[in-house]
Order: C-alpha cells, then structure tokens, then sequence
C-alpha cells in the first residue's frame, strides 16, 4: 500500500471538539482499511484569504497534517467523505514520493566539466540535432556573392 499524507484545515473549535473531528477523520481512514502512521497538529492559523466552506466564512484555522497508508481505491471516498464533513475547510491528499537515490562522488564532481559524464552526453546530443552547413560547391573558384 502506498503512503500518502492528509494536509486537513479545521474550524476553529474548542479542544473537545476538535479532538473528535480528528478521531472521526482517524476511524474513517482505519474503516477503509488505512494504517496511520503520523499525526501532527500545526496549529491555529489564520489563513492567508478568507475562505467560505459549508456557507460560512471561515478566517483562522487549525492545521493537521495525518501520514497514512491505504490501497489507491479508497483515496476518492475518503475525499467525498472528508467533503462532506462540515467540520473540516479544506483537504489534501498528497501521495508520498520515496525520494531518488543519487549516486555521487567527490572525485566525478571535481573533474573540469570537458571530462565529466553529464556534460559529454551533452555535448553529444548537441552534436546530433546540429544542422549541417551549406556546402559552396558551386564550380567556381571563388564565391560570386558577397559575405
């Protein structure tokens, strides 16, 4: 199952209140057959616009973020149903990417550019899309038109 990560913006409500809009956000995700593997609150904020959901005005809110794991099918009726809760502003769901690995060394990074792999694959590249030059070969020893 892939990790995906859950950026919630809440109303502003007091703390018993907001603990179960957390833990009805938490069950939904588990109902699916989700694993949680973070929750993190970020705290009050006012939001950078007002923003109108469920046909209130809203201008602070608490910020979420939950780390979680479920199968891809299951992300669209998380989403309808975090959607219909009038608890929460906004939603986000992001898949987590595994970062790349890369494989550097110190002594590929100190050669001149001329000797380094990247920049000869360039150079090759360059050399492959370059239009050929006109040919004057016209018979004469000279060319008639002036450069």
């Amino acid at each position: 199952m892939p990790t995906y990560e859950l950026a919630l913006v809440l109303r502003q409500l007091p703390r018993p209140e907001l603990i179960s809009v957390i833990r009805r956000t938490a069950e939904a995700i588990l109902d699916k057959g989700g694993i949680i593997r973070k929750l993190e609150n970020l705290g009050t904020r006012a939001l950078p616009h007002k923003v109108s959901e469920h046909g209130v005005v809203h201008r602070e809110g608490t910020h979420f973020t939950i780390a979680f794991d479920t199968a891809p099918t299951q992300i669209a009726d998380l989403k309808e149903e975090f959607g219909r809760d009038i608890d929460i502003i906004r939603r986000y769901v992001f898949k987590v990417q595994e970062p790349e690995e890369h494989k550097c060394t110190l002594h590929e990074e100190m050669l001149p550019p001329a000797y380094r792999k990247d920049v000869k694959e360039i150079v090759e590249a360059a050399k492959r899309t370059q239009k050929k030059k006109y040919n004057y070969n016209s018979g004469l020893d000279y060319y008639p038109f002036q450069k």
